[in-house]
């Protein structure tokens, strides 16, 4: 499950066909395909096309190679129904951005408790970075059992203090949550002139609209963003999913489930999505294997 499911259901839901089934991120064991790389009895993940979901079904079609991809034989089809959106998510604002960079770059990790932030720390443990994620306090130990070099816990030190205090510079900070504006317009005391500042998160409310309004037309001499800014969406690719089905498969990423549900419960397992209080992620077991 992922946060999108319901801001999607809640934004342009009335736009859908109805009745309209949730769900992006899947796996499970093709029964019919008219691709011949992908044959019945192959277990698959990714995830489905946008905005029609219908994941949390017992059957579901998916369209092209890019949004299904095969599970490799040691991995559960519950972990790997984690990486369809969260996973890819982390990679896809990691890799991209660190490949041509030498080992030992810098990353700051904004929400590393979330679904996708556990990934994030894991993949950019995996790029070889040094890694300092943020959380509450509860989560401390989690971020580092997934390899953070240095946690901050927000809610006993003021983050944006705190950086500008440690006086780190990074080459790449990711803010999973954006809830703290200012974490972006503080960031040349602690992001480098060539670095990126890149989220995932915002939604369609008046608060994100002026922010993110500032940050693209307010130039810099007139006290606008010093630092590159950049929103990074999920793209469904196969080379990237294949490579994080790998990655897992070797065990340098996991996917952390704070809390499996069946498909009954499927209604709690949104109640406690939209609490936005998830360590990792929910999984829901529609049927069969897990």
């Amino acid at each position: 499950m992922n946060p999108v499911d319901t801001k999607l259901a809640e934004t342009v839901g009335f736009v859908l066909s109805k009745p309209a089934t949730p769900g992006f991120d899947y796996s499970g064991t093709i029964v019919n395909s008219n691709i011949s790389s992908l044959t019945p009895g192959t277990r698959v993940f990714g995830q489905t096309a946008m905005p029609n979901g219908g994941a949390l079904a017992e059957y579901i079609v998916v369209k092209g190679t890019d949004a299904c991809v095969p599970v490799p034989s040691n991995l559960s089809l519950r972990d790997a129904a984690c990486a369809g959106i969260a996973g890819k998510t982390a990679y896809d604002t990691l890799y991209p951005f660190l490949k041509d960079l030498p080992r030992g770059a810098k990353v700051l990790i904004n929400g590393g408790s979330g679904g996708v932030g556990t990934f994030g720390i894991q993949v950019a443990k995996k790029l070889g970075c040094y890694v300092t994620a943020t959380c509450s306090g509860p989560n401390v130990e989690l971020c580092k059992q997934l390899g953070a070099d240095q946690v901050i816990d927000y809610r006993t030190e003021p983050l944006v203090p705190s950086l500008i205090r440690a006086g780190t510079l990074y080459d790449l900070i990711l803010d999973y949550v954006l809830a703290e504006h200012s974490l972006y317009w503080q960031s040349h005391a602690y992001l480098k002139p060539e670095g990126r500042f890149l989220t995932i998160a915002g939604g369609p409310n008046l608060s994100f609209l002026k922010f993110m309004a500032q940050v693209y037309l307010i130039p810099k001499f007139l006290g606008g963003g010093q630092r590159q800014f950049g929103f990074v969406g999920c793209e469904a690719k196969a080379e990237g999913y294949a490579r994080l089905a790998q990655w897992m498969s070797e065990g340098a990423v996991k996917a952390v489930v704070e809390r499996e549900y069946s498909l009954e419960e499927c209604r709690e397992a949104y109640a406690k999505l939209k609490t936005g209080r998830v360590r990792g992620k929910l999984v829901v077991e529609v049927s069969g294997e897990n």
